[in-house]
């Protein structure tokens, strides 16, 4: 499947609407999250990213996120329905709705404007140097994954 790219002002634009349709009551058509948490799920990648939310690997496991995982996650295919999730992912207690929006909208304007020759070799947590095209495809896959799960 081909996403748009994040670093596009076009991009940052559906996904600000599609998340404007998002409420704190929208029920999920799949899984246990509600919009609140689904929120705070998605946010997770950004902070890893930014440093916020520090998740320390050993080399061990990041080499089986390498060998196993990151293709997965950075490749075309789409997420299936209640696939694995990292422990660090789950979001299981109550978030508050308009504080995680404000958050990810922040995440989502900072990626279009840092732009692809930022995120171009810039490691990852979990998987190491990633091109920019996968960068982008790794949040944008996310974010059609769960804005599907909420009807959006």
């Amino acid at each position: 499947m081909q996403y748009p790219s994040a670093f596009d002002p076009q991009t940052l634009r559906q996904n600000l609407a599609r998340l404007e349709a998002l409420g704190p009551s929208t029920p999920a058509r799949w899984g246990k999250m509600n919009a609140a948490q689904m929120l705070a799920h998605l946010n997770v990648a950004y902070d890893m990213e930014t440093g916020r939310l520090p998740v320390r690997l050993s080399a061990v496991t990041r080499w089986l996120l390498k060998v196993f995982a990151k293709q997965r996650v950075v490749g075309p295919k789409p997420y299936s329905r209640n696939s694995r999730t990292a422990p660090w992912f789950r979001i299981t207690d109550e978030r508050d709705f308009a504080a995680e929006k404000l958050h990810l909208t922040n995440h989502l304007r900072r990626v279009m404007e840092n732009g692809a020759a930022y995120y171009e070799g810039r490691e990852n947590v979990s998987f190491g140097k990633l091109t920019a095209g996968e960068w982008s495809r790794l949040y944008q896959k996310h974010l059609e994954h769960h804005f599907g799960q909420f009807g959006l």
